[in-house]
């Protein structure tokens, strides 16, 4: 079956079951390897990218439900010669340590601020309930969140 998903922008015609999870497509058919293989289960946020701004967990979200909508991955965020203000803060603060997780935590935050501009501390750990990390950098991707939330004008205050 021939599904049309609009993704960073771009519609793609993907020949695919229409239950295909969205990661399998994106990986394997677009060559998007920002969002990863976790758990395939949707309890690591490896996976995460958004559909409509929304927060979704890839690995468990089959294609037939997103014909129509616009998806973003990470890819979608910035460019390594350009990337965008949470890329960028995520960079400056040095959140990523293995860089496994850091995909998901950027699209998870992403969402966060489309709906949220100013977040507590809270707001960000709530958002970020559904990714895992191992690495142990939770202090810094909570400061590169607060950096991307933040106006460029506004110096920068730490918390923690």
């Amino acid at each position: 079956m021939t599904i049309t998903l609009t993704v960073n922008g771009k519609d793609h015609d993907v020949e695919a079951d229409p239950d295909t999870p969205l990661l399998y497509v994106l990986r394997n058919d677009l060559a998007l390897n920002g969002a990863k293989f976790g758990c395939g289960l949707g309890q690591c946020g490896a996976c995460t990218v958004m559909v409509d701004e929304q927060a979704v967990l890839s690995c468990v979200t089959p294609i037939t439900l997103l014909q129509g909508k616009a998806i973003t991955t990470v890819e979608g965020l910035g460019t390594i010669d350009n990337p965008g203000p949470m890329q960028a803060a995520f960079i400056e603060e040095q959140a990523a340590q293995c860089g496994y997780c850091i995909a998901g935590m950027m699209m998870a935050a992403e969402a966060l601020l489309k709906r949220n501009p100013d977040p507590s501390d809270d707001d960000i750990r709530a958002a970020l309930r559904t990714n895992l990390c191992r690495c142990g950098t939770h202090m810094r991707i909570m400061a590169a969140i607060r950096r991307a939330a933040r106006p460029q004008s506004q110096p920068m205050k730490r918390t923690g």
